[in-house]
């Protein structure tokens, strides 16, 4: 797995660049509409994301799996994934906008329900930049789905600032940013994708292929669906319990503790479609002589965060934010071991058991639901931070179970003895 050490490096490269233009931009937004502004940029850039990514039956979560493993040499895979992220993306979109008076009331009360509406577009737009960066994964071109990372979240800056500089204000100013930003995001990457020659010799889409598709998706998007709830779902309550003020503090928090995910995100999202690639005793042996190391990393590096926080957050965002501090130490905690839960996530996902990982992350979620429930109306972002870190801790906990029984099966499956016997 040497190799994949140069990789995982690059995809931390790509993620501290986005990262850096993600906290740019949100500092930007902060300066120029305060906390609620910032509060209605988080939700804009995570809700259509899972909107969209559900009803397409967690198509971007699968096609790297199909790209990478049993299916690469399918013709038929590029466009029947292409209709599929359409298909799906519109569908989403649709669903939105038929929502848009229940969102506009009880999640984006600043906003009209003209504007919720035009976010609508905002559900096809992240299905198309999602399906992009999976294809470059999934057809071993890091470096495109590198690009894409790193471009979905700088794209934004110019944008934003060529409407400012025309006059633009607000929060519709947001909205259309961050559509505009999408389409040209989109654009390029599906442009290099083209240029590449993955549409090459392809042959008309398959519905038998889909529906295979579709059910590893569902199965992995449960997971995914899940984890994503379980990173924002405390915003969605912050904001209909306490406000969009809090919410803007809370997020804030959340983002900088998140910068220790940069690395365990990269784990994954390399490790993925190599361990796809593997006979599963394979995978299994390579998981486990990276799960040390990936949690001794993801430990150390939580200590200089700590210790930061009370002097980067407000220097970054200002004493309105000091507020935050507090959160994202507690978040911070939560993470110590998300390095382990990075390289089985990948493994699981690899070696075609994504179910297995979306019961963990259904026990993070049941976690993360009765706690914040519990503890943010009488604590607020403080009290978001604590569930969401018993619910990190809860997940990594169950993965590492689920771990060991899929290595003890593989292990009595590969000494059965029996004449021929052999590990698949």
């Amino acid at each position: 797995m040497r190799a994949g050490y140069g990789s995982i490096f690059g995809n931390v490269a790509a993620r501290m660049g986005a990262l850096v233009a993600l906290s740019f931009a949100t500092f930007l937004v902060a300066r120029s509409g305060g906390p609620a502004a910032v509060g209605v940029y988080a939700l804009l850039r995570v809700l259509p994301s899972l909107v969209g990514v559900s009803i397409s039956c967690g198509l971007p979560g699968a096609t790297a799996y199909f790209l990478a493993g049993p299916e690469r040499g399918n013709r038929r895979l590029p466009l029947t994934l292409v209709v599929m992220a359409v298909g799906g993306g519109c569908a989403g979109a649709v669903l939105w906008a038929g929502s848009s008076p229940f969102l506009a009331r009880f999640l984006f009360q600043d906003l009209s329900t003209t504007l919720v509406l035009l976010a609508s577009f905002a559900v096809f737009t992240r299905v198309a930049v999602a399906t992009a960066k999976s294809c470059s994964q999934g057809s071993d071109d890091l470096r495109g789905a590198n690009r894409v990372i790193v471009t979905e979240e700088l794209m934004f800056l110019p944008v934003y600032g060529a409407l400012w500089a025309a006059g633009g204000r607000g929060f519709g100013m947001i909205v259309v940013a961050l559509l505009i930003a999408d389409v040209l995001t989109a654009s390029l990457a599906w442009g290099r994708l083209v240029r590449r020659g993955f549409f090459r010799a392809a042959e008309r889409p398959s519905a038998g292929l889909a529906r295979g598709i579709a059910g590893y998706g569902i199965r992995a998007q449960v997971g995914g669906f899940v984890m994503l709830l379980n990173l924002r779902l405390d915003f969605v309550l912050v904001s209909v319990i306490t406000g969009p003020t809090v919410l803007g503090v809370y997020a804030i928090a959340s983002k900088y503790a998140e910068l220790l995910k940069v690395v365990t995100l990269a784990v994954t999202y390399v490790l993925y479609p190599k361990f796809a690639a593997q006979l599963a005793t394979r995978a299994l042996q390579a998981a486990r002589s990276l799960i040390p190391t990936a949690g001794l990393a993801t430990a150390a590096a939580v200590v200089p965060l700590w210790f930061a926080a009370p002097f980067v957050i407000p220097l970054i965002y200002g004493d309105a934010f000091r507020g935050a501090v507090t959160p994202a130490e507690i978040i911070l905690f939560g993470l110590v071991l998300d390095g382990v839960a990075a390289v089985i996530t990948a493994l699981l996902y690899g070696i075609g058991r994504p179910g297995l990982n979306s019961i963990a992350m259904g026990v993070g979620l049941v976690v993360t639901l009765a706690l914040d429930i519990a503890l943010i109306p009488p604590f607020g972002a403080v009290g978001a931070a604590v569930a969401s870190a018993v619910a990190y801790m809860s997940t990594t906990a169950v993965l590492i179970w689920f771990f060991w029984r899929v290595r003890r099966t593989e292990r009595r499956a590969t000494f059965v003895p029996s004449e021929g016997a052999m590990s698949r």
